[in-house]
């Protein structure tokens, strides 16, 4: 079978919102384990969740666990991701339309 072909909508669409619940998720247990004093998720993985699919989970994560939401380098690292997600969608999305 050809790998191209699992590139349908479909699939595209379940990837994304599991990555996304996931990058969400992660940030609420990373939050409540912070208050518990335990052991943490680090935050190359938090940034890893994001940067596979899961920026926008991230950042309702953050928004809604009050979570990383002042940590420098984290917010400049998210916010790069975040960027880079929306030149290489554009630039996707342009070279899709002018075939």
């Amino acid at each position: 079978m050809d790998p191209l072909a699992l590139l349908t909508p479909a699939n595209i669409a379940t990837y994304l919102i599991a990555s996304n619940f996931v990058a969400f998720a992660a940030f609420g247990v990373d939050k409540m384990l912070a208050e518990a004093g335990a052991r943490r998720i680090s935050e190359a993985t938090l940034l890893q969740l994001a940067f596979i699919g899961g920026t926008p989970g991230a950042y309702a994560g953050r928004r809604l666990f009050r979570h990383k939401t002042r940590k420098q380098p984290f917010s400049s690292n998210l916010h790069t991701i975040a960027m880079s997600q929306i030149v290489a969608a554009a630039g996707l999305g342009t070279w899709v339309l002018t075939g």
